[in-house]
């Protein structure tokens, strides 16, 4: 039987994918046979030893340490992958994302910019240098990271869940658009998920006991849950699956 998840001869750029979510998916798209340009802000440590398991699965690993703040993403992306020698990317994995706890009225012009311009912003022109090669290739796959926020929000993270919800849309007005070219665009959009990132909040017994009375399955993700569902959305498993969003969040979008 044909491996209809096999990426083989493929290249995949992955945001934020020195660490968490990111770093599972890359994972799991270099065992599928994918190389792949991980794409990172600061931790250079955390970043490298992904491209080493990377490397020990078989497959080619390219580290891009930039900050997806900075105005000129897509001029950067192109001036690093032509240094690098990098190949055009056939999957582009929109995972790396800015997130700051503020109550609404609190909220500053400089935290409005930074988390729209790295969530939103950096996407759409990353698409912008990635979707022309996936045309002219009849074959590609877009992948968004959401969150859970776009459809329960929090009420310290107003700006945030509105970033992850205009990802969303951006999915379904992008999706048909790109569809006869056989390029596929959707987002999976995480719940609670155990990673750096919400350390913090998970290490507050009292937090995590509110936290998990909202999740209908009871438990906290983990990183790898959110893998395998990338992993058939950016193969030819998922090739008939196009402007979708898929919570992976235990079923806490459906309470409130």
């Amino acid at each position: 039987m044909r491996n209809n998840n096999s990426l083989s001869g493929k290249t995949a750029l992955i945001t934020g994918g020195g660490q968490g979510i990111g770093k599972s998916i890359v994972l799991a798209l270099a065992e599928a046979g994918a190389d792949v340009i991980i794409n990172f802000r600061s931790n250079t440590r955390l970043a490298s030893e992904t491209a080493d398991e990377v490397k020990s699965l078989g497959r080619k690993a390219w580290l891009w340490p930039y900050d997806l703040s900075r105005e000129n993403v897509l001029g950067d992306y192109q001036e690093f992958s032509k240094e690098k020698q990098c190949p055009p990317v056939d999957i582009f994995i929109a995972n790396a994302s800015h997130q700051i706890r503020n109550p609404w009225e609190q909220v500053t012009i400089d935290e409005f910019a930074l988390q729209m311009n790295v969530n939103v912003r950096s996407t759409l022109l990353l698409m912008q240098g990635v979707v022309p090669y996936m045309k002219k290739n009849k074959w590609g796959r877009i992948l968004i990271i959401g969150s859970v926020q776009e459809k329960r929000p929090h009420p310290d993270m107003c700006i945030y869940a509105a970033s992850k919800a205009a990802l969303s849309n951006l999915v379904i007005n992008l999706a048909p658009q790109l569809a006869p070219f056989g390029v596929t665009v959707n987002s999976l959009a995480p719940g609670v998920i155990n990673t750096a990132r919400n350390k913090v909040a998970l290490s507050n017994p009292e937090y995590v006991e509110k936290t998990v009375r909202k999740i209908p399955l009871g438990y906290i993700g983990e990183p790898g849950d959110c893998a395998q569902l990338a992993l058939l959305l950016c193969s030819e498993s998922g090739r008939y699956i196009t402007g979708c969003n898929y919570f992976v969040d235990g079923g806490m979008s459906l309470r409130f």
